[in-house]
């Protein structure tokens, strides 16, 4: 039975092996995308893996071990607004632990950098970056202790002495290998974990592969008709369903086992190009898309079952009844019972705008439930949608084209819904989509500041601005070597206050005001002056340590003289410039090098992490996008040419009984219009509010408005499949002349 199955398959004449091509190319994209999807979580997971010794130090990332302790003072440093994770070491023995990717420490005067860090030390001038490590460059650090060949890190050797001031240093007896569960700014490798990255994540690869399942269960329906007829002649002349169900399941299998392995190579040529996309913000090694033998075999295995099951489903009619399919019964009309999946979805999404998910897997779980169960609700209420608003129309026209087309859409909605259920997932994600990725950059992506204080550089002691770690002055030739920086413009110190000159009662708390001396404060005018005739000036430390422009604010002055206050400890080192990159980057050069104990910061840097993060969520949606339309527009084209070929004979005979053909055109075109139209009506409107809910439920964000790219991509898919449905007419001149009509 099995061989005489094969030879049906392959031997069906052109339009057999069209089927099977379609078949296998769908399920190839399927495959592809799906093994791509869980490639990339994995690489996710590796690179998460790889940045956890970055959290050696802070407590529950690093177990105790019977070996010389590790001095070990971790920092963050930037360059150009990329992070620049550092590690300054001195081992107090020869069994001191030793950090992946490194097959000894470097000793004082020596450091190991990522690759990454090597080509900019090498590119750029030392005065910019190089000069911020001492010594000299021994070795690179191995991939190990990389999440991202973009990553940038260096490992230093100090003396005992040297690393012990250092603000967050520690003695440690091993790496750290774990993410701590309390884990704040000293956790340097903290990646992706329980962050709203991995929900995006989550939903996204459900966006991604539901368009294509459409796609596939589309393709595997060309010439759904004629098979039927010819299945349904089996039965009539003896077949039993058992041996019928054999016959389309290995028609099916053929094509599945083919596009699987096609598929496979499909995703074997997509890595290279996904290594390179920075979907969390940096790039993948190509060697984490990775996939594990389980996922292989549930793969290799899962996609022939599940087509040759849904091939054993599509032919339930003709188990049931032969003579129904050959004589053509009508099938029951949907119901608005259809509805309630979808109403289910969006009501599972609105529980969680009122009752947020405490884990980040419950989060990842109950989100992509919530999105894949509307977007089954819009493919389940489709049939139903398209009925009830086909039956409106024809109530209320008189036109032939219009009448017919609409009572054929009554008479089987699930035909005409068929064709353009991938569009209208495809409308559905890029609303949803875009609709979350917008409200977060709307909130999230401006930079601190005005274009004043983007110029500016302020140092401040490590530990934020209560930190006790400040110097009691700022070395001579700092304001030398800052001055002779081309591009310096002005700097100012911003003084402790242990007299409490000025403080005053703000709300429970005691406000003590640091103090800037007038003569330097009119250096730096973006963060205000001083009033005439003052020396010195009270201010408020927030305006300088979070970069805010006050351009116009005039500071008290303070009852103290210049002279004492240049005697009192320095809190925080305020200079501006031309705005050059180069010249910001030689001044936290020179900071870094004269303030060990302080970190230099610029408006840039406060929001690059954030900015790295919406640009992956950015390239997420850019590839959900590019690849939801470009398939939807297949299976709409797939679909519409199978429904023109499954109905060839009804039109034929229309055509013999004196329709026109311009008539038989409209008639399927509105057929197909449709459909399109009020569901995509109702995918849009669904999108924004699952957006809107889940932003509310996650982010605590209210959904902001696309812009004019959404609009314009909306309009341009509708009008793209419009035309799609208009390249098909001519089709339908030359498959129903005379000879359909006899031989159908």
């Amino acid at each position: 039975m099995i061989a005489f199955s094969l030879r049906l398959a392959v031997s069906g004449g052109r339009e057999a092996l069209a089927r099977l091509v379609m078949i296998a190319a769908a399920v190839a994209i399927g495959v592809g995308l799906l093994l791509s999807t869980l490639a990339g979580i994995h690489a996710i997971d590796r690179s998460n893996q790889r940045q956890l010794w970055m959290n050696t130090g802070v407590k529950g990332a690093t177990a105790a071990a019977p070996v010389d302790p590790l001095w070990w003072g971790a920092r963050g440093d930037y360059y150009r607004g990329k992070t620049v994770f550092r590690a300054d070491v001195a081992p107090t023995g020869p069994t001191a632990p030793v950090p992946p990717g490194l097959s000894r420490l470097p000793a004082p005067g020596e450091y190991y950098a990522s690759p990454a860090l090597e080509r900019l030390l090498r590119d750029v001038p030392a005065v910019e970056l190089g000069d911020r490590f001492p010594g000299r460059l021994v070795g690179t650090l191995g991939n190990d202790a990389l999440p991202s060949p973009d990553t940038l890190a260096v490992v230093v050797g100090r003396t005992e002495d040297e690393v012990k001031v250092l603000p967050r240093a520690t003695t440690v007896t091993s790496i750290a290998t774990a993410l701590p569960a309390d884990c704040d700014n000293d956790c340097f490798g903290a990646g992706v974990h329980g962050d709203r990255m991995v929900l995006v994540l989550t939903v996204v690869a459900g966006a991604l592969i539901f368009p294509v399942l459409i796609f596939i269960g589309t393709a595997t329906r060309l010439s759904a008709a004629t098979r039927e007829q010819r299945y349904a002649a089996m039965r009539l002349v003896g077949a039993t369903p058992g041996q019928v169900s054999v016959i389309s399941a290995v028609e099916s299998t053929v094509a599945a086992v083919t596009g699987t392995a096609l598929g496979f190579g499909l995703y074997f040529a997509l890595r290279p190009l996904m290594a390179d996309v920075p979907f969390t913000g940096d790039r993948f090694f190509i060697d984490d898309l990775g996939i594990g033998l389980p996922q292989v075999a549930g793969v290799v295995l899962g996609v022939p079952v599940a087509a040759a099951l849904a091939a054993r489903f599509a032919l339930r009619r003709v188990a049931i009844s032969p003579l129904g399919v050959s004589r053509r019964v009508t099938p029951k009309p949907p119901t608005a019972w259809r509805a309630v999946p979808l109403l289910a979805g969006l009501g599972e999404l609105g529980y969680f705008v009122a009752n947020p998910p405490a884990s980040t897997s419950t989060q990842s779980a109950g989100y992509l439930s919530g999105f894949v169960l509307v977007m089954l609700g819009l493919v389940i209420a489709g049939p139903w949608l398209t009925m009830t608003a086909s039956r409106a129309v024809a109530r209320r026209t008189s036109r032939p084209a219009t009448l017919i087309a609409m009572r054929r859409l009554g008479d089987d909605p699930r035909a005409g819904f068929r064709s353009v259920a991938g569009l209208v997932l495809a409308l559905f994600v890029t609303t949803a989509t875009l609709g979350i990725m917008g409200s977060i950059n709307a909130n999230m992506s401006s930079l601190i500041g005005a274009q004043g204080v983007l110029k500016a550089v302020v140092t401040t002691p490590m530990g934020g601005p209560e930190s006790s770690l400040v110097v009691p002055a700022v070395p001579d030739d700092l304001a030398a070597r800052a001055r002779a920086v081309p591009g310096f413009e002005g700097m100012a110190l911003v003084h402790d206050n242990p007299a409490g000159i000025g403080a005053y009662q703000y709300g429970r708390e005691r406000i003590v005001p640091p103090l800037v001396r007038c003569s330097e404060l009119a250096q730096i005018p973006v963060v205000g002056h001083c009033a005439p005739g003052a020396t010195v000036a009270a201010v408020d430390r927030n305006v300088f340590l979070d970069l805010q422009a006050n351009t116009d604010k005039e500071w008290p002055a303070a009852p103290v003289s210049a002279e004492e206050v240049a005697a009192l400890p320095v809190r925080m080192v305020y200079a501006t410039t031309d705005g050059s990159t180069s010249a910001k980057e030689q001044l936290r050069t020179i900071f870094n090098r004269e303030l060990p104990r302080y970190e230099a910061r610029m408006a840039q840097d406060w929001s690059s992490e954030g900015q790295r993060k919406l640009q992956g969520w950015r390239q997420l949606a850019n590839v959900v996008l590019l690849t939801t339309l470009p398939i939807a527009g297949c299976s709409l084209a797939v679909s519409v040419v199978a429904g023109l070929s499954d109905r060839r004979r009804p039109f034929a005979m229309l055509r013999l009984t004196g329709a026109p053909l311009r008539l038989l055109q409209r008639v399927l075109g509105l057929e197909s219009a449709l459909p399109l139209l009020v569901v995509s009506a109702v995918a849009i409107g669904t999108g924004f509010a699952a957006a809107a809910m889940f932003l509310k439920a996650q982010m605590k964000f209210d959904l902001v408005s696309p812009g004019a790219e959404y609009y314009g991509l909306t309009a341009f898919g509708l009008a793209a499949s419009l035309g799609i449905i208009a390249s098909t007419l001519p089709l339908l001149k030359r498959i129903t002349g005379p000879e359909a009509a006899r031989n159908g």
